[in-house]
């Protein structure tokens, strides 16, 4: 059975012969301006309006491509200049008197297919009449079908909502002479690529197309070969995945709570605006409830809020009403504000490309930026993974101590004191504190503090020296030598030591059955965006975590590196996997068999008491393996004699 999560397209009927791929054009002069690439002096004019000299690599290499005439295969990462490197050439070439659809942009996202929108009114300031419009899921289709019925030049789309538009007849691609699909391995990764193929075979053949990608899947690449003609191949490889004026650090998650770590940070680092990326719409409403009842002017962002709350959220966030965004993958994706400053992993992702997307939110535009990781001690293999495939060495932070953190309330403390009395309006005020103090036999002092102890609330204003995590322990190296990796000696059973005599097997002598293990401790909770899960397969049906693994790896499609730690015990066994399961990919799990036993999962309760649908344990005779039936004799009677 084809696994449930698969994102892989089925061939097309149509299989034209493979196109010629041009050689990379990488190799860029380093005094090229845009004046140097055939563009158009209204849009040179509204380049150098925005500040824009010099093209980067990617837009260097695909400008002529496209103003020729070619089809363009681009592979780039994130955040090089793609959206300029199309929009440039598509606005070029408008005829602003027809007013069908000239251009069409399918982008993974409703950010993203904005940000793209956006950069396009941008690049057409000096083009009179130039209309574009973004169309998307969660936005009425009023508004949309008005639009198109008045006429528009560009459309940017996400594919679901392209497709709608085709199949009402309210989107006419008779006219399209250039289609751009943006981020395409990313459409991939969200299960688009069927709608993408869709819109691609409703396009007149003569269209000029521009594929970018960050990453070339083989999906994506037999696009290019059945869609694109003779396309010219752009590669701009970079020599890190992720921008060099980003500087990365990680925490380890150790002796302090995460909400905790992520509070100290946000008192004690400098930023303008911070992304703190979250697994789960769930954990990023939570998260900003609790940074709000700390004082900070944070707000959640996810895939289950309504359109226009999203957009007003992005603004508050672009104008200042908001310092912190709390944020899921999807709902961050192609969002560009130029106050990002930092970046924070409150939860690591669960690949690479999406740590390069997520931290590629600050530092834009050549900008520096910061991106600080959360890592817990079962984490340390995904880091490992992030440097390696972002080939640069991510440096171990420090939280701020308590006496930074208490610097820093202490000073804003007293910038709240020198504002009030620069505000003046403290007559009445002076009146009655003196008041109070003589009717009281008080000092002043003493009133102000109460009064200061009274505008503070609940919240201490200062941290104490318990609230100091301890450093984490380090294992001591065993010294060098010839026996240093030698396991020590253990006594073989009570009341003997070293090398002594066996103890007797306490089996049964007939049916070599063992006695049940001891119990395992209690099973500690999960990590944040996972839940536990108890299948029914144990040690007596001589299951290993790699049978688990394998068997729900392949039957549901979910990559290993996603499944958690499993606990084996004597008739189930109890492992973690990411929350929000679909049911469809449950219901197909009960009936995964492994090692001959049906998994039946189910979410765990807590407690390790017999299930109603646990399987009785198989009889296995002396000497059987698990899994595999016990061995026949291959001959009957006594030997024959030899010679």
């Amino acid at each position: 059975m084809a696994p449930l999560f698969s994102l892989f397209a089925a061939p097309s009927r149509r299989a034209p012969p493979e196109p010629r791929m041009s050689t990379p054009e990488t190799e860029i002069p380093a005094a090229l301006r845009f004046g140097d690439l055939g563009l158009p002096e209204t849009l040179l004019a509204a380049l150098a309006g925005v500040g824009y000299e010099s093209p980067s690599p990617i837009q260097a290499a695909t400008i002529p491509a496209l103003l020729s005439g070619r089809d363009v295969l681009g592979t780039a990462q994130t955040g090089t200049g793609k959206t300029a490197a199309f929009a440039l050439p598509v606005l070029s070439r408008l005829d602003l008197a027809r007013h069908k659809p000239q251009a069409l942009v399918l982008a993974p996202t409703r950010e993203l297919a904005i940000q793209v929108a956006e950069a396009f009114q941008r690049y057409a300031v000096k083009l009179p009449g130039f209309h574009v419009l973004p169309i998307y899921g969660g936005q009425g289709y009023g508004p949309q079908l008005q639009a198109l019925r008045r006429g528009v030049h560009v459309v940017v789309g996400t594919p679901g909502r392209v497709i709608d538009h085709l199949e009402r007849g309210s989107l006419d691609l008779s006219g399209l002479t250039t289609l751009v699909l943006d981020e395409a391995d990313e459409m991939l990764r969200m299960g688009f690529i069927d709608d993408v193929e869709a819109v691609l075979q409703k396009t007149p053949p003569q269209r000029q197309v521009a594929l970018f990608s960050a990453t070339m899947p083989p999906p994506i690449r037999r696009i290019a070969q059945t869609y694109l003609r003779d396309p010219a191949e752009v590669t701009i490889a970079a020599k890190t995945s992720t921008a060099a004026n980003i500087r990365q650090r990680y925490w380890f998650v150790s002796g302090l709570h995460k909400l905790d770590a992520l509070t100290r940070i946000l008192e004690a680092e400098p930023f303008d605006a911070m992304i703190v990326f979250a697994r789960t719409k769930a954990a990023t409403e939570e998260l900003a409830e609790k940074l709000q009842a700390r004082g900070v002017a944070a707000a959640a962002i996810n895939g289950d809020m309504q359109q226009q709350q999203r957009e007003r959220t992005i603004a508050q966030l672009k104008d200042g009403r908001l310092d912190v965004l709390v944020a899921t993958d999807v709902a961050a994706r192609g969002l560009d504000v130029e106050r990002i400053s930092h970046v924070l992993n409150y939860d690591i992702p669960y690949d690479t490309e999406s740590y390069v997307h997520r931290i590629g939110r600050t530092g834009r535009a050549g900008r520096s930026g910061e991106a600080i990781l959360f890592v817990t001690p079962r984490e340390k293999g995904m880091l490992r993974a992030i440097e390696r495939a972002t080939r640069q060495p991510i440096e171990e932070m420090r939280l701020p101590t308590v006496d930074a953190v208490n610097d820093r309330r202490v000073a804003r403390f007293f910038e709240k004191i020198s504002a009030a009395l620069e505000a003046g309006g403290l007559d009445d005020y002076r009146e009655l504190v003196e008041r109070y103090a003589g009717e009281h036999d008080v000092t002043t002092t003493e009133v102000a503090a109460a009064l200061a102890r009274m505008a503070q609330g609940d919240t201490p204003l200062l941290l104490q020296a318990r609230d100091e995590p301890a450093p984490r322990p380090r294992a001591e190296r065993e010294p060098r030598g010839t026996d240093a990796r030698a396991p020590a000696a253990r006594p073989r059973h009570a009341g003997e030591e070293g090398h002594g005599a066996h103890p007797p097997r306490a089996f049964d002598a007939e049916y070599g059955v063992r006695p049940p293990r001891a119990p395992k401790p209690p099973r500690a909770a999960p990590e944040p965006g996972m839940e536990s899960y108890r299948v029914e397969v144990g040690h007596v049906h001589g299951v290993k975590p790699g049978n688990i693994v394998g068997a729900i790896a392949n039957e549901a499609g979910l990559e290993s590196r996603y499944i958690g730690r499993i606990d084996i015990h004597e008739d189930h066994s109890i492992l973690d996997l990411p929350e929000g399961m679909p049911p469809e990919i449950m219901a197909h799990l009960q009936k995964a068999w492994v090692v001959g036993q049906q998994l039946r999962i189910s979410r765990w309760d807590g407690s390790h008491a017999p299930s109603e649908h646990a399987p009785k344990a198989r009889f296995r005779p002396p000497g059987a393996r698990a899994g595999k039936p016990p061995m026949k004799p291959h001959r009957k009677g006594p030997p024959k004699p030899r010679g």
